[in-house]
């Protein structure tokens, strides 16, 4: 991620206490939060009320504060981390760079069930512009500029009728890769409004239905982490909704 400049800023007691809720570890060289649907990570806006910005909350007495290293869509829930030094960042960097970063999604799409239990989407992706100000992913096309190679693993955890539930692993970390891939199999995720997700279960699914559970990986200091963050609330009403048993699931999710 590019670096910004909020050292110099600081965060209202309310915005300091609305990002801590979503913490789910803290240690001398990282910090991991439960990123809520709808939140940003980062605009073009400085001003704007995004992870970045509110990242000031963490800040050090000399002004430091953590730098994320990595992104999630505004829509997308679930597992961010940032490193709390410059060394953890750029280690951590290093490691999504590298590929040694493992992250799995839970996602809920609409369309048939899948033949098979689990597989592999490989499929080349580029950027386009679909209108002025909205940059999207499409599947690589003779004479794009920089086609991107993209990898996604996907698993079945679940199936009710015409919505899958699915585990997906991203091997390469390619803009939207996970939405587009999905959408090019024609099970696209309910509620993604670029990618033909349109369907929200008679207006349930209000929000893209995506979340990041795990993210593990090498830590900085030795070893390696491995982060989960539970679905929300918002999420498990709508695989009720679905009519998908709660309880069945376990583990699984």
């Amino acid at each position: 991620m590019p670096k910004r400049n909020f050292e110099a800023q600081s965060v209202s007691p309310e915005d300091a206490a609305f990002v801590r809720a979503f913490v789910i570890h803290d240690d001398p060289a990282i910090i991991a939060f439960n990123k809520p649907s709808g939140l940003p990570v980062q605009t073009r806006n400085a001003e704007d009320r995004t992870l970045d910005r509110l990242m000031a909350a963490f800040a050090k007495s000399n002004g430091k504060r953590p730098r994320l290293v990595h992104r999630l869509d505004a829509q997308t829930s679930g597992v961010i981390i940032a490193g709390k030094t410059q060394p953890a960042a750029a280690a951590l960097s290093a490691a999504f760079a590298g590929r040694d970063m493992h992250k799995r999604y839970i996602t809920l799409v609409s369309g048939q069930p899948f033949h098979g239990e689990e597989g592999v989407i490989d499929i080349a992706l580029s950027r386009y512009q679909s209108k002025p100000g909205l940059d999207l992913m499409r599947a690589a096309r003779p004479g794009d500029e920089k086609p991107q190679p993209a990898t996604t693993r996907w698993k079945v955890l679940a199936s009710a009728g015409n919505v899958q539930l699915l585990a997906m692993a991203p091997e390469t970390g390619r803009m939207h890769q996970i939405r587009v891939h999905l959408s090019l199999a024609g099970r696209p995720i309910l509620g993604d409004p670029y990618y033909g997700g349109a369907t929200t279960l008679a207006g349930q699914a209000t929000r893209l239905m995506l979340h990041a559970s795990r993210l593990e990986g090498p830590h900085p200091n030795g070893g390696r982490f491995d982060y989960h963050a539970p679905l929300p609330d918002d999420f498990m009403r709508v695989l009720k909704v679905a009519g998908f048993d709660l309880a069945s699931l376990g583990d699984r999710v």
